[in-house]
């Protein structure tokens, strides 16, 4: 489950499809705008009636965002309220601000949204930020300022990993964005590929989209339910440079698709989604593992990421690229050594087919198996209710203020499933599942 939902919270950065031709300003384009703005209102926040909706997104996504605040009224929807951010408003504070003021951070903000969503509302969230916006900033301040707002959205996260309201995060192209994701392209054609791409991963181009994400959702449903049918103790991982073994939770509980939020209104986190996912314990990780796609984090790439786990916890570390961004993630707070997600997804997912590097976290961890660094989505475990933090941690779920997943999976990774007593069973050979679970 993606940390760029988590952070979404105060809003994105990124810039507008623009004033471009052809394409982008075709009826074609604007159906297929229209669609995602329906699927994200309907199908993945599935907006209850009378409901209030927090909508937070850069500037920029102003098409996208009108579209899905029209359909969530239409779903029913009592007040859309939405935050949006800006790219040149974010690097002024970086260029501008005094050295002391990096540790401050909008808590009024962060509790204001948390008593939204306490009151009821739903949280929508837009992405579509510029991967590489902060790359040429103090890399001190960025990891203060990241810190800082960790912290103060502490209260509205718990909300969201506990999954106490339906939310969801979709995301709109932008031109700095596409121009990372195909350097080679002028800013229009990257631009009008990226939206393709969007589109086309987010199973937009059928006849009737809601139909094809309920038999994806089956689909995912299925595989989810075969998992916790089994209760398999840990996961193993094998391949070129990864021979890794990831425990449960106790009681941990696999997740996929659309779910049941605690308001009882069923919604799709994210869209697009290909992944199964649960809590692993906090204690129970060990071995090697290599990453096999870049890391897109605060404005800096990390690739080659090579790590070791001991009872859990990572104890070496390396990176061809970005070792030193690697290293101040690493050094966040005890937790961020530890994993909070472990999640499946087969190489044939339509993301992993593209060949795109997204460089954005929804897209790219739903193109390979992938760990996530940090805080445990809680409610990928049974029986939480009325447990606290020492509760949950004592079954295996970790606490931090990070979650950031890497994709660790591809045609080459093979997984075993293992229970209590040791037993083996084969889950994916070469990054395919080896039966319909």
């Amino acid at each position: 489950m993606t940390e760029q939902g988590r952070q979404q919270m105060t809003g994105g950065q990124g810039m507008a499809p623009g004033k471009a031709g052809g394409y982008l300003a075709s009826a074609e384009f604007s159906t297929m705008l229209d669609r995602l703005g329906a699927v994200a209102a309907r199908t993945g926040l599935n907006v209850a009636p009378g409901q209030q909706v927090i909508l937070t997104a850069p500037l920029s996504a102003v098409p996208l965002v009108r579209r899905i605040t029209e359909h969530a009224y239409k779903a029913g929807a009592s007040l859309v309220t939405t935050f949006y951010s800006d790219d040149e408003a974010t690097l002024a504070r970086y260029k501008y601000a005094a050295e002391p003021t990096f540790d401050t951070a909008a808590g009024w903000l962060a509790q204001g949204m948390a008593d939204g969503f306490r009151a009821g509302a739903a949280r929508m969230a837009v992405t579509g930020s510029n991967p590489t916006l902060l790359a040429g900033q103090n890399p001190d301040h960025v990891s203060r300022a990241s810190r800082a707002a960790s912290a103060a959205n502490r209260p509205a996260m718990e909300i969201i990993t506990n999954f106490d309201v339906n939310w969801c995060i979709v995301a709109a192209a932008t031109p700095a964005w596409a121009c990372q994701v195909f350097p080679d392209m002028p800013e229009e054609q990257a631009l009008e590929a990226l939206w393709r791409a969007i589109f086309s991963v987010s199973r937009l181009t059928g006849a009737d989209p809601v139909a094809d994400w309920a038999a994806h959702n089956a689909i995912l449903h299925r595989r989810a339910s075969a998992l916790n049918d089994a209760r398999y103790a840990a996961l193993h991982f094998s391949g070129p440079g990864t021979d890794l073994t990831v425990g449960l939770a106790d009681g941990h509980d696999w997740a996929a698709g659309s779910e049941m939020a605690g308001n009882g209104v069923l919604c799709n986190p994210n869209i697009p989604t290909e992944e199964v996912f649960t809590t692993p314990h906090r204690l129970k990780v060990e071995g090697t593992v290599c990453s096999t796609k870049p890391l897109s984090y605060q404005g800096s790439l990390i690739d080659g990421i090579q790590v070791r786990f001991e009872q859990g916890r990572i104890v070496e570390m390396h990176a061809t690229r970005g070792q030193e961004t690697l290293m101040r993630v690493l050094d966040t707070d005890e937790g961020s050594r530890r994993l909070g997600e472990v999640a499946l997804v087969p190489h044939s997912s339509p993301i992993s087919q593209s060949g795109i590097l997204f460089q954005n976290t929804l897209f790219d961890e739903n193109a390979a198996s992938h760990i996530a660094l940090g805080q445990a989505y809680t409610k990928c475990m049974l029986d939480t209710q009325g447990q606290d933090e020492a509760a949950l941690a004592a079954r295996g779920a970790n606490t931090s203020l990070i979650h950031i997943d890497w994709m660790i999976g591809s045609g080459a990774i093979d997984v075993d499933a293992l229970t209590a007593d040791g037993t083996r069973a084969p889950l994916m050979r070469k990054g395919e599942w080896v039966s319909d679970v």
